[in-house]
């Protein structure tokens, strides 16, 4: 398989898009090092499917990935355990929706922490595993209401546009050592996090007619990690909604 012998950490990989992205990218070869905050018997079962269906090597890791210092060393025990990383997945993310009028500055500066500086302080331990190896691939989660705006989530598009002029950064920064960057904006995708969305009016804007799967985004994260001449890309999966 195409990722035989390599390792891919997924932040928020215990359920939704991080654990459908883990089972993807295991059924391509790769070890699987699962960075969660949530409950760990969830992350333990992404990883227990991953050794199980796949006959991958799969490791759970407890952080926060909004704290700087705790994924240093979680990136540390990452290195230990299979030896160096090749796939970044930032998929970790939160919501606190309100609108702008209305919403605290601890919900804001959560979301920000969390979806936005979770990503750079995963990029900023794991690149230089990357520079050594001379490769890797970062696949920055982003989302469609960074495009958009979405009514409501201030905190959340603002965090998932800065995803984007991160990745693009990034993917300059490291094209030189052979390390590429990219992102993936869902449109409205079923997970957990979205909820019922049968009512929501923004599905009639959809071309295709119908929310996407947690698949669909793992599809693309698959084709990115094999997409050794594209970097700096914001791939939309979104049913058309933003076109």
């Amino acid at each position: 398989m195409i990722l035989n012998g390599k390792t891919a950490i997924i932040t928020g990989g215990s359920r939704g898009l991080g654990e459908q992205i883990a089972y993807k990218l295991a059924s391509m070869g790769a070890n699987i090092a699962i960075v969660d905050v949530g409950d760990p018997a969830l992350a333990e079962g992404v990883c227990r499917n991953c050794e199980t269906e796949y006959g991958v090597k799969a490791l759970s890791y407890r952080c926060d990935v909004s704290n700087f210092s705790q994924v240093k060393e979680t990136v540390a025990n990452i290195k230990k355990d299979f030896g160096t990383a090749h796939v970044l997945v930032n998929n970790a993310g939160i919501t606190r929706d309100n609108i702008a009028a209305m919403m605290s500055e601890e919900d804001f500066d959560k979301v920000i922490a969390v979806n936005l500086k979770g990503a750079f302080n995963m990029i900023r331990h794991t690149s230089g595993l990357f520079i050594r190896n001379r490769e890797g691939c970062i696949i920055n989660i982003s989302s469609v209401s960074g495009l958009m705006g979405n009514v409501g989530q201030c905190n959340y598009a603002a965090s998932k546009a800065g995803l984007v002029g991160l990745t693009k950064t990034i993917a300059k920064e490291l094209a030189p050592k052979g390390v590429r960057c990219n992102a993936i904006a869902p449109g409205f995708i079923e997970t957990a996090m979205t909820g019922n969305q049968t009512d929501n009016p923004l599905l009639k804007m959809i071309p295709l007619g119908r929310m996407g799967s947690a698949k669909d985004i793992a599809d693309a994260a698959g084709y990115l990690v094999t997409a050794d001449y594209v970097t700096g890309i914001v791939l939309k999966v979104d049913g058309g909604i933003s076109m």
